[in-house]
């Protein structure tokens, strides 16, 4: 953001205040639990916020909301970027009792249209998105990736590398954890394929019950991992799985990961979802499964595990894809216009 002429600074879960890649990072404490984090992360982060004077706050956390309605009152410029269908996405968290999720999807959306009319302007991350908020003051900015960002340059070629399934991300049922670890259970023998999974378990019960599988013989778990280990995890990977569950969150949503596997030239094993179809297809990097069947996904793995010229193609396909198309440059190029309307109305 310096090379644009802007000071950047990220307000998050850290250890310590510091300067990381240019970037000012105020940290706040990470919260042992949702109710703790309503209670005492969020008032920090206003807290934090406030003491910046900053020209202009963009947040994406809708419970981040209320605090960017009491920046607004206070004469500060305001973004809210909006990554998911919030209503749909409490429709289907399983923290929330049931006889209660509807009505608290209908407070966080009224939350979120009093938001829409009050910030200086909104960022959706599809399309789909801003067909929810249609406003002058909305801007589309896909956050597909930085090619460069992973350094990939110390690869393995493609032929060289060991048969590595990799999965990188949160490990949540929803996220398919379940199913890929099936999957690995399914494989024939013959094929010795293994799971290299990096990220988070939660619930921290579901590790303890994935454990139990007998898929978990064929994997390697690394636990949370720096960019720079994701970067070699992917780099010595066949195959990039993203086998999100058909929740209403996933359907119209684009899945990061689906594009790092992508720029990292490794082929696709991705849920069959009318969106995510037309990218893979198109693009011909990857093979589209039930992501609640794990006998589909293991064909899918054993596919592309013994034909490993036609997937070193699809893993080419999917990079020259990301490098032509589905990259940051123009999408970043679309955000720091918005910021310099908002900003330039600010000062006129």
């Amino acid at each position: 953001m310096r090379t644009a002429g802007y000071d950047l600074v990220l307000i998050a879960p850290h250890a310590h205040d510091e300067e990381i890649a240019g970037i000012s990072v105020r940290a706040v404490p990470r919260a042992a639990n949702r109710i703790m984090r309503i209670l005492h992360t969020v008032p920090l982060v206003f807290y934090r916020a406030w003491r910046e004077r900053a020209a202009l706050y963009h947040f994406h956390d809708p419970e981040l909301i209320p605090i960017g309605l009491l920046l607004k009152a206070a004469g500060k410029r305001v973004i809210y970027d909006v990554h998911e269908d919030l209503k749909s996405q409490i429709l289907t968290k399983p923290w929330i009792w049931p006889p209660l999720a509807g009505i608290v999807a209908r407070l966080s959306r009224a939350m979120e249209r009093l938001g829409e009319r009050s910030f200086d302007g909104l960022v959706a991350a599809t399309p789909q998105i801003m067909d929810i908020f249609p406003s002058a003051r909305s801007v589309t900015v896909q956050n597909f990736p930085d090619p460069t960002e992973l350094g990939l340059g110390g690869s393995l070629p493609y032929a060289e590398r060991p048969p590595q399934v990799a999965y990188v991300g949160s490990l949540t049922q929803v996220r398919g954890i379940v199913e890929m670890v099936s999957a690995m259970a399914n494989l024939p023998p013959a094929v010795p394929a293994e799971l290299v999974l990096a990220g988070r378990f939660a619930p921290l019960g579901l590790e303890r019950s994935v454990r139990q599988e007998p898929g978990w013989q064929r994997v390697r778990y690394l636990g949370w991992c720096a960019r720079a280990q994701v970067a070699e995890i992917l780099g010595a990977a066949r195959v990039g799985l993203v086998v999100l569950h058909p929740v209403p969150n996933y359907l119209d949503a684009y899945p990061v990961k689906l594009f790092e596997y992508m720029a990292a030239g490794i082929p696709v094993v991705a849920s069959d979802f009318p969106l995510w179809r037309r990218i893979v297809t198109e693009a011909g990097c990857g093979m589209l499964v039930d992501p609640r069947e794990p006998r589909q996904i293991a064909e899918a793995i054993a596919w592309l595990l013994g034909n490993p010229e036609r997937a070193a193609q699809m893993g080419e396909a999917g990079r020259e894809a990301v490098l032509s198309r589905f990259n940051w440059d123009s999408e970043g190029r679309k955000l720091l216009r918005f910021y310099r309307t908002l900003l330039a109305d600010d000062n006129g």
